[in-house]
């Protein structure tokens, strides 16, 4: 699965953390593989910007609204835990 995905020009990252600061920043959740029980696997589409934004959260450069966050990573652990 993850080789067509990143065909489809897809980005995929197990830290859920780097997930919901990219929703945050405008991306949005294409497909979660769940098929290994042990990781979800989250797939964001890939564009230009991608690459610098990803930088840039690993350099500790990023700010985010707390609560806008957490209402993010909330969201997100529903699909995972719920669908």
């Amino acid at each position: 699965m993850t080789e067509i995905l990143q065909e489809k020009g897809l980005f995929g990252t197990t830290d859920i953390n780097l997930h919901a600061t990219l929703r945050y920043y405008g991306y949005h959740t294409e497909v979660i593989d769940k098929s290994d029980v042990s990781r979800s696997i989250f797939y964001t589409k890939r564009d230009s910007a991608l690459d610098g934004l990803i930088q840039r959260y690993f350099a500790h450069e990023l700010m985010v609204e707390p609560l806008a966050f957490a209402t993010l990573l909330k969201e997100i652990k529903t699909r995972v835990y719920h669908s």
